[in-house]
């Protein structure tokens, strides 16, 4: 099997690369901030595109990616492949892979959806854009990190359908917030609230993730605001998107969730925000 290098050990990338040393597979990782006592670890980004048959990048944003990019090309060619699955959106997406391309190597987008406890377990989805041929190849390697690989076609398409996913996502938090807050104010108990959304059309695998974390008012992050918020604003950047009011409106609330001091903390922390309005 090829050899894989991390580079972003984040939340989620921390994860994988422990799955892929796991698997005997991990060449390196790397991350801005490096990690205490973490296997692999290389001192930088080229080491560890030097290292791997496979560089996946799971970093914060365009800017992000783009900088990576630009350290990691002396070090791309013929037989190298980058797995890019940090969230972005299609305009970068193939200003990226025209540049990875350019030197031999391949590019496939392979953003994905699942916080923490899904990437522990290896329930990770993942959105591949690419060619086919590219998409069976790495089929083996990714399998080591998730549980489905959705192909879904090519790089432009993989990152919309990644935003048009979170944007379906923030907007079921918003509401999800919103009507508990509105059924405690009745006085409702979260067993009757919660167990009636059960038995409700609208229940959706959102609610049982973020269940216990709004009861206890559990705010650690499985996914944050601020990348929330970065996810919804990528959204609002695109031509297709121009006047939907549910993107405009969980936009803004996550932009007055990060305002508030929230941007590291859970994006369910919308349900503190009708609490405790700022």
């Amino acid at each position: 099997m090829k050899t894989t290098g991390v580079i972003g050990l984040g939340i989620i990338g921390s994860v994988w690369a422990r799955h892929y040393h796991a698997a005997g597979v991990l060449a390196g990782a790397w991350n801005r901030t490096p990690p205490a006592d973490f296997p692999q670890l290389l001192p930088t980004p080229e080491a560890v595109a030097a290292a791997a048959d496979i560089v996946q990048i799971v970093i914060a944003d365009p800017p992000a990616v783009r900088a990576i990019l630009a350290r990691l090309r002396p070090a791309l060619g013929p037989g190298k492949v980058v797995v890019q699955s940090s969230t972005i959106d299609p305009a970068s997406s193939t200003e990226f892979r025209d540049l990875v391309v350019a030197t031999g190597a391949r590019y496939l987008e392979a953003p994905f959806t699942g916080s923490k406890p899904a990437a522990e377990a290896r329930k990770t989805v993942f959105f591949l854009g690419g060619d086919a041929a590219l998409v069976a190849e790495l089929e083996p390697v990714l399998a080591l990190i998730s549980e489905t690989r959705l192909h879904i076609g090519d790089h432009r398409q993989a990152t919309t359908i990644k935003l048009a996913m979170n944007l379906n996502i923030a907007a079921q938090m918003q509401a999800l917030a919103e009507a508990l807050t509105l059924a405690r104010s009745a006085g409702i108990s979260d067993d009757v609230f919660f167990g009636t959304l059960k038995r409700n059309v609208s229940y959706s695998g959102l609610a049982p993730l973020k269940e216990p974390k709004l009861r206890a008012g559990d705010y650690a992050p499985q996914f944050s605001v601020k990348h929330m918020l970065k996810d919804m604003r990528l959204a609002s950047g695109m031509e297709a998107t121009k006047g939907f009011p549910a993107l405009a409106t969980v936009r803004d609330c996550l932009a007055a969730a990060e305002r508030a001091g929230f941007g590291e903390e859970d994006f369910s922390v919308l349900l503190k925000m009708l609490q405790n309005p700022r």
